[in-house]
């Protein structure tokens, strides 16, 4: 009797049973690679604030920051949102907090904005009561980023940088509404520029990371190189 006969005789005697515990032990199929979501997150959020952050400068005379709406919704807020659910199965917990976090935050900025929500017409006749309202909405939104700036320093210097001025940046406007100091909001848009600069040049460097021959890359500061 030849090798192959054996062979065929031993497969022929393997029950169904064994068949099935054979497959069930066999190498996993690797998992299909997920693309890194940061980018559309990070490049949603400094998109609405930049131009958020220019209304409050007051920058061409522009007093009513309406316009962000739509922005606030699907850029800043569902787009945003997104990014944060798909940074979940990834296992990155911070990144998908944040990205989540600030999503929710544009869309109920916006929310007060619409006219139709009834929020700010809730407050009609009475604005001091509306700037205090609107103040405290900012400073917990302060305390959130603040959180997010105690675990970005074990991370790297530009996230540190990010949520240091995005901090100060909700302190301004918050004092902005609780003292009604057109100066203090115009700092906080300010603020707001900035960084909107350094969530697009982390976006980008993001971005630049996924490509297998990108033309250049842009270090982010790492505190704790990854291993090689």
């Amino acid at each position: 009797m030849s090798g192959a006969d054996i062979e065929k005789g031993i497969l022929e005697a393997t029950s169904p049973q064994q068949a099935l515990k054979t497959a069930s032990t066999a190498a996993p199929r690797p998992r299909p690679r997920t693309a890194n979501p940061a980018t559309l997150g990070l490049f949603s959020f400094a998109s609405t604030t930049f131009v958020l952050s220019l209304y409050n400068a007051s920058t061409r005379g522009i007093h009513h920051a309406n316009v962000v709406v739509g922005m606030a919704i699907f850029c800043g807020g569902l787009a945003q949102l997104l990014a944060g659910m798909w940074e979940f199965p990834t296992g990155n917990a911070f990144g998908a907090a944040a990205f989540t976090s600030y999503g929710a935050f544009w869309m109920s900025y916006a929310t007060i904005l619409i006219p139709g929500s009834g929020i700010v017409a809730a407050y009609a006749g009475n604005e001091s009561e509306l700037s205090s309202a609107l103040g405290i909405f900012l400073i917990c939104w302060m305390l959130v980023t603040f959180f997010f700036l105690i675990v970005s320093l074990g991370k790297h210097i530009a996230f540190i940088a990010l949520f240091s001025f995005l901090t100060l940046t909700f302190a301004c406007l918050a004092g902005g509404e609780f003292g009604g100091s057109a100066g203090s909001t115009k700092a906080g848009g300010i603020l707001g520029v900035i960084t909107a600069f350094i969530a697009y040049y982390i976006g980008l460097s993001e971005l630049l990371e996924t490509e297998a021959h990108p033309p250049f890359r842009l270090p982010l500061g790492h505190l704790h190189p990854k291993a090689e």
